[in-house]
């Protein structure tokens, strides 16, 4: 005799996801993705060099490439969130793998910095922001004890590329020059689009389902459906707002050795294949972060702010050693703190998402990772440029990575704001409101304040 479980609790239960079943193809998707995206994206320092030496700027100049593609990328996270909200998951996302190919197409034929800031910057970051968010949230979607080891094995994506690509682009700009390499990446990026073939369509938030049962095409109408899609009333929600503060904080930062630890290992006398090893030999530990820190996130003996408080200070301080440790010539001591530096920035990533539905729910997941995005992307436009400006300045890139680091350590400061956050048990996700929910409590507000005056006198004397 077969035994059925009462509604709520089979409610409950779709709500968190099944931990596997098609969630394990869909994180082989996003693994895939995400090296096409973050992987490459760590990977663009390679070029960093050569596009200094062909259009003869400054290293901040050349540093807005990548920030602009940073930026974009989580500009257009709320885009992509609204979208799948509003439509279809699947065609954003193969939409998205189709604008991050095209635009490095393009930028194989770049005449100058301009034309780099629209193709890498603009075009291929807005792929890139329609990709990233719905996988990610699509992956958390379907797991729900092993969240976090799933997003750990899928985000290792971005180590193992990083491993492979920082030595594979070198190779294809001797061989093929810079506009043949990035022709060839553009070409690879189209394999997104496959992946995105993968995402299964979901049943849409009641929520979503009401907005869009409103006739009404009036003003309000419009923007009460834009602001259910993109989740908008988070951003008055003390605790999410405390959260993304300090994410952003830590964005400034992060991405800071990705793009100038190998010009930085360069202009202290290393070689070119030197300087790119150290960035690969960090993405291995990446990898190991990634995946170590998943599985020990998901054992529960810790809570996950506090493991991400705790990965976030030590990445912080890796970066203010790197130069450190590179200024006294020894190639060793460089790839000792490269090597801690990739294991701890590793460890931090899949806990930023993880930490999303503790704070806001998982019915508000998607729209919560896009606007988490969407505030990043000024940290991530001004991070590297920061560094790129300081280096003009100084000469060097010493104070570039001591202010990266002390970024990471600000945000690990800021998460220490968050309620509850020197509570040892985590505390309950917040739920979605219902309408009818909402109109109780506004009833219930308005006989409170309709109450005699007595009523009130009687309440306190009792």
């Amino acid at each position: 005799m077969t035994k059925h479980k009462p509604k709520a609790e089979s409610q409950s239960d779709e709500a968190e996801g099944p931990d596997g079943g098609w969630g394990w193809v869909m994180v082989g998707a996003l693994f895939v993705s995400t090296s096409l995206v973050f992987g490459l994206m760590r990977s663009l320092g390679i070029f960093f060099v050569e596009f200094v030496q062909y259009f003869e700027e400054s290293a901040q100049a050349i540093s807005w490439i990548s920030s602009t593609g940073l930026a974009a990328q989580q500009f257009f996270s709320p885009l992509g969130a609204a979208l799948c909200n509003a439509y279809d998951t699947r065609v954003v996302v193969m939409t998205g793998g189709f604008l991050a190919g095209l635009g490095l197409i393009l930028a194989s034929q770049a005449t100058s910095l301009v034309h780099l800031y629209l193709t890498m910057g603009v075009v291929s970051g807005m792929g890139w922001g329609l990709v990233f968010t719905p996988m990610v949230a699509t992956v958390m979607a379907h797991f729900t004890r092993r969240r976090t080891l799933a997003l750990g094995l899928a985000f290792s994506s971005i180590g193992i590329s990083s491993f492979a690509f920082n030595p594979l682009f070198q190779l294809l700009v001797e061989m093929y020059a810079w506009r043949g390499a990035l022709l060839i990446l553009g070409g690879l990026s189209l394999n997104i689009v496959p992946c995105g073939a993968l995402v299964r369509l979901k049943r849409r938030p009641k929520a979503s389902q009401k907005v869009d049962s409103e006739s009404s095409s009036s003003c309000a109408a419009v923007l009460r459906r834009v602001s259910s899609y993109m989740e908008l009333p988070l951003l008055f929600e003390r605790p999410y707002l405390t959260y993304t503060a300090a994410i952003t904080l830590l964005n400034v930062g992060y991405f800071v050795p990705y793009f100038h630890l190998v010009a930085h290992s360069r202009q202290v006398g290393f070689s070119e294949y030197q300087a790119a090893f150290v960035m690969s030999a960090a993405g291995a530990t990446d990898i190991l972060g990634r995946v170590a820190s998943g599985w020990f996130a998901d054992l529960g003996h810790f809570r996950l702010i506090h493991l991400l408080s705790l990965w976030t200070t030590l990445a912080g301080v890796f970066i203010m050693l790197l130069p450190v440790s590179s200024l006294s010539g020894s190639y060793a001591a460089l790839m000792v703190i490269s090597l801690l530096y990739g294991f701890c920035s590793g460890a931090l990533t899949s806990l930023v998402f993880a930490v999303v539905p503790m704070i806001v729910g998982v019915e508000r997941m998607m729209g919560a990772l896009g606007l988490l995005q969407l505030i990043e992307s000024i940290a991530g436009l001004l991070g590297t440029p920061l560094s790129g400006l300081l280096k003009d300045i100084t000469g060097n890139y010493v104070a570039s990575f001591m202010v990266a680091g002390s970024f990471l350590i600000l945000g690990t400061l800021t998460m220490a704001t968050l309620p509850h956050y020197f509570s040892c048990t985590e505390p309950p996700a917040p739920q979605r409101r219902s309408h009818d929910d909402k109109d109780k409590s506004y009833h219930s507000e308005l006989a409170q304040i309709n109450s005699s005056p007595s009523d009130h006198l009687q309440d306190c004397v009792s």
